[in-house]
């Protein structure tokens, strides 16, 4: 058996480590998330549903549905709301406070479809519907928004502990057994 001393080289060394693919670098999302930027991002969107809902503007629902899916797909890069929040509204509030990515994506995936859909139901006649849905996305949002908790994170906890979404895909979340978002 060879031993290698200090000044050997180990044969990985001098293997590069994989460049993630174009795809994985356009649709990136961070891991971890500053939590404040997330809260923030929350409250614009309680505004925005807010003022949708008061104003009975299915436009505006449009609106909210894409920040989702741009923010799901892209992470806080291109989102207007979220660019907001992570370089001005976030920095306000001080050092960053870290969570894990995966659950917050999950989050913007749901929120997502629960804005998508209102705005469809909202344009084919379906009102009563489409509306509740934005309150339910109120609801939701202002949880994340004023008192830090995040249903779609808590689903994420849940789904993991249930086996549904692999401990892989959030390791720090699998590690303490409960997503803390």
């Amino acid at each position: 058996m060879t031993q290698f001393t200090s000044h050997q080289a180990v044969a990985t060394e001098f293997i590069p480590a994989p460049r993630p693919s174009v795809l994985k670098r356009v649709f990136a999302f961070p891991n971890p998330v500053n939590d404040h930027a997330a809260r923030f991002t929350a409250g614009i969107v309680v505004v925005l549903a807010l003022v949708a809902l008061v104003g009975q503007l299915p436009w505006l629902v449009g609106v909210v549905a894409i920040g989702f899916v741009l923010r799901l797909a892209f992470g806080p890069r291109i989102s207007p709301a979220a660019l907001l929040s992570v370089n001005v509204l976030a920095p306000l509030v001080g050092e960053p406070k870290l969570v894990p990515g995966p659950p917050k994506r999950f989050a913007q995936g749901i929120g997502a479809v629960l804005s998508g859909a209102a705005f469809i139901l909202l344009v084919s006649g379906g009102s009563l519907p489409g509306w509740t849905l934005m309150v339910l996305l109120v609801v939701a949002a202002s949880l994340e928004a004023f008192i830090g908790l995040c249903l779609g994170c808590a689903a994420f906890g849940f789904l993991m502990r249930r086996g549904i979404i692999p401990a892989g895909i959030c390791e720090e979340c699998a590690n303490v057994g409960v997503a803390r978002n």
